[in-house]
């Protein structure tokens, strides 16, 4: 039976990754993001280099009727929907909450919040139906432990965490897997976007470390889709090795060096 797999967010980043992963792995792919020339680059590397099936939804998920409408226009095209990976997230800003931008909170409220719910109302619907389904929810280590200037990025991500146990719960007589994936320090366009577009202070975050990979989350998220049917890895944190948790961070400089003798 043909698989298909659907991620939000698929521009860049852990999107990318993940789609061209599973593209290698065969499934055919609907990719959505609000760069529709990125997604149509995304759609005609894959489908060459892997011969599967590509659709492409260009939207922005802050914009519930658009969800609606853009999902409603793609789901007529599949057959169904296996996975749904709600990718699409960032953070704007940072700073202490008495200086924060309004602004900013809006954005990360209505995209890793509002939006990932919007999607996941209308994917869920469907996978409840046929009762089965695999949603992946993509938190951060943000969500686990705050860090200073955090705030309203980190009430996001909690959010996304406290979500993804809630529709485990909802969805479990249904026979619908959830898996969150919390990653921390990862060189994607997260801190550039951040930065609203600032490259050398982006940069400077991942100063003398290693930090994860987009290709290393989407590692994960293929080795969890690929378990038997009654196997649901629920929860992961992933960090690098510079790293314990958001808050402590140790740079390569620092670390430790075996004893000699």
């Amino acid at each position: 039976m043909e698989k298909y797999i659907l991620i939000t967010g698929a521009t860049s980043g852990f999107g990318r990754a993940i789609a061209e992963k599973f593209a290698g792995g065969g499934y055919h792919l609907c990719i959505t993001g609000r760069r529709e020339e990125r997604l149509l680059d995304v759609k005609n590397e894959l489908e060459a280099a892997y011969g599967v099936r590509v659709i492409t939804s260009a939207f922005d998920v802050r914009d519930k009727e658009a969800v609606k409408a853009a999902l409603t226009e793609l789901l007529a095209q599949v057959p169904h929907i296996d996975i749904l990976v709600n990718n699409a997230g960032l953070a704007s800003g940072l700073s202490s909450i008495e200086d924060g931008d309004t602004d900013d909170w809006d954005v990360m409220i209505d995209t890793n919040v509002k939006g990932l719910l919007y999607v996941t109302r209308i994917i869920a619907e469907t996978m409840k139906k046929r009762c089965a389904g695999h949603i992946f929810n993509i938190g951060s280590t943000a969500g686990k432990t705050v860090y200073k200037n955090g705030n309203v990025y980190c009430a996001t991500k909690f959010a996304v965490d406290a979500l993804s146990q809630s529709m485990r719960i909802d969805l479990l007589p249904y026979g619908i897997k959830v898996t969150a994936v919390n990653p921390g320090m990862a060189e994607t366009e997260f801190a550039l976007v951040r930065f609203k577009g600032d490259a050398e202070k982006a940069k400077s975050v991942y100063n003398d470390v290693t930090p994860l990979a987009a290709d290393n989350i989407a590692d994960i998220i293929w080795y969890c889709a690929q378990l038997p049917a009654h196997v649901c890895i629920n929860d992961l944190t992933v960090t690098c090795t510079n790293q314990a948790n958001s808050f402590y961070t140790v740079r390569n400089a620092d670390r430790k060096l075996p004893e000699v003798g």
